[in-house]
């Protein structure tokens, strides 16, 4: 396989940055949850650190993913697809990137805004993005869980187009997105 995209196929970069980040999403949302279950203290402080240093790892794939997307053509959508699918299926993929942007940062900030330090998996400290703020703290907090949320029912929409397109209308946009397969 191709390392880079065709106009029929997406390479085997894009899909590899495509399913881990997809992968370290499932995570992010597992740790993100168990933390918020457990109570204060050393678990959940080790919790969220891991949450941090996946969610710094999907910003920095984030952004060889778009360098990468903007360097190779991006493989055609089906003729068959209706103007509206078409419409949709570029604001998904615009929003996701949008919110693969702006979750990590706005974590990163919240984590800044309360003082507590962001490293990734404890190799290397990161700058404070804003200074220490419980105001800010608090505002960046309701909005990285609802940028959680909402990537969330994107990524709900993206997976339920991928099916039908794969089952229901039966083309190759699944497929070539899938590594080990084939396309018509």
């Amino acid at each position: 396989m191709p390392l880079r995209n065709t106009s029929t196929r997406w390479g085997s970069v894009a899909q590899a940055l495509h399913w881990i980040i997809a992968a370290l999403i499932i995570v992010q949302f597992v740790l993100g949850l168990v933390a918020d279950e457990l109570p204060l203290g050393l678990q959940k402080l080790a919790m969220l650190a891991r949450h941090k240093s996946v969610g710094i790892t999907i910003l920095g794939l984030a952004v060889i993913r778009l360098a990468w997307r903007l360097a190779n053509p991006v493989p055609e959508l089906p003729s068959t697809m209706r103007p509206y699918e078409r419409f949709l299926a570029h604001v998904t993929h615009g929003a996701m990137y949008l919110l693969l942007f702006a979750l990590p940062l706005t974590g990163w900030m919240m984590s800044s805004a309360r003082n507590f330090p962001v490293s990734w998996f404890n190799l290397v400290q990161l700058p404070d993005l804003v200074g220490p703020d419980e105001a800010l703290y608090e505002t960046l907090n309701q909005t990285h869980e609802i940028l959680a949320w909402t990537l969330a029912a994107v990524v709900v929409l993206h997976v339920a187009a991928a099916l039908k397109h794969h089952f229901v209308v039966k083309d190759d946009v699944l497929r070539r997105m899938l590594p080990f397969t084939q396309t018509r």
